[in-house]
């Protein structure tokens, strides 16, 4: 567990799981149709080495409709251009989320070097609407985010020729959007998960109160 939060901002909070994947022009594999007897073949433009990676936040709290809250990263083709998420972006996204839900956050992530940078945790610290979990090690399974993953490459992402960046892009954007139509695919990955969020019981009410 990182610093950051209290139990008393934890009350009524979002459970906010964290992950990144990175998606090229190559397109990932997937099982499809094809005449009997031949093999399909996509046809792909040659190397390259045009990416992007996305980091996403599945959001859940017993009662309420879960959220999909993303935030892409193109990577530019230039010496020097950074080629990962820095913990400011990290920041930055959780910011984002507390603002649309409106509500405290218990972020859980994994133990990448950025989401464990000094900066992250003097920020979480001096945050009372933020505590931060971090998952154990070597552990995807326990993150619902992984799912949607899984979901992108299994289905608009699979054997699909992408004529350029922009196709690309436009093909992550419809994926996650239908996602975030589709909140009961989150709690679907949640339960793969065999997580289970279940609200405080009740306190006991006092004789005289």
């Amino acid at each position: 567990m990182a610093a950051g939060g209290s139990a008393a901002a934890a009350l009524g909070a979002y459970i906010v799981f964290e992950d990144e994947a990175g998606f090229a022009m190559t397109p990932p594999h997937a099982r499809t149709w094809g005449r009997r007897g031949q093999t399909p073949v996509v046809r792909v433009r040659g190397r390259s080495r045009r990416r992007i990676s996305i980091a996403a936040l599945c959001c859940c709290r017993p009662g309420e409709r879960s959220r999909l809250i993303y935030r892409p990263r193109f990577h530019l083709l230039l010496k020097g251009a950074p080629k990962s998420f820095a913990w400011q972006d990290y920041r930055d996204l959780l910011v984002r989320a507390h603002l649309q839900l409106g509500a405290p956050i218990i972020a859980v992530w994994d133990n990448l070097n950025t989401h464990r940078a000094a900066g992250m945790r003097k920020y979480a610290a001096s945050h009372e609407w933020l505590t931060i979990l971090q998952l154990p090690s070597y552990s995807p399974d326990m993150n619902p985010v992984e799912g949607i993953w899984s979901w992108l490459r299994r289905g608009p992402m699979a054997n699909t020729a992408f004529t350029d960046p922009d196709h690309l892009t436009r093909t992550l954007r419809r994926g996650l959007a239908h996602i975030q139509r589709h909140p009961e695919l989150i709690d679907d990955y949640l339960t793969e998960t065999g997580l289970t969020l279940t609200p405080d019981p009740p306190k006991p009410i006092r004789k005289g109160q």
